[in-house]
């Protein structure tokens, strides 16, 4: 329950609120116009906004950021030179 409660309130973003709109939205006009297919609708982007999810699922098109590499990795040589004169 505790996840769900931290899953509902935190991490709101502009996605996530336009989604809340586009969902109230069109459930008003599905129960003004009597239309169901529309509240069916509706309730798809009810959904992602509640549960913070896209057409992918949870992180589906996630990339993970770019870490950067330590200068002295085991798989790195140093470089050695040789003067010419």
């Amino acid at each position: 329950m505790n996840s769900l409660k931290q899953r509902l309130f935190t991490n709101w973003h502009l996605v996530r609120v336009m989604r809340l709109g586009i969902g109230i939205m069109l459930i008003v006009m599905g129960v003004q116009s009597k239309d169901w297919a529309m509240g069916l609708f509706s309730i798809f982007f009810l959904y992602q906004a509640v549960t913070d999810t896209g057409c992918c699922g949870t992180q589906g098109c996630y990339a993970p950021p770019a870490t950067r590499r330590s200068t002295n990795t085991i798989n790195e040589q140093e470089a050695e030179y040789e003067e010419i004169k």
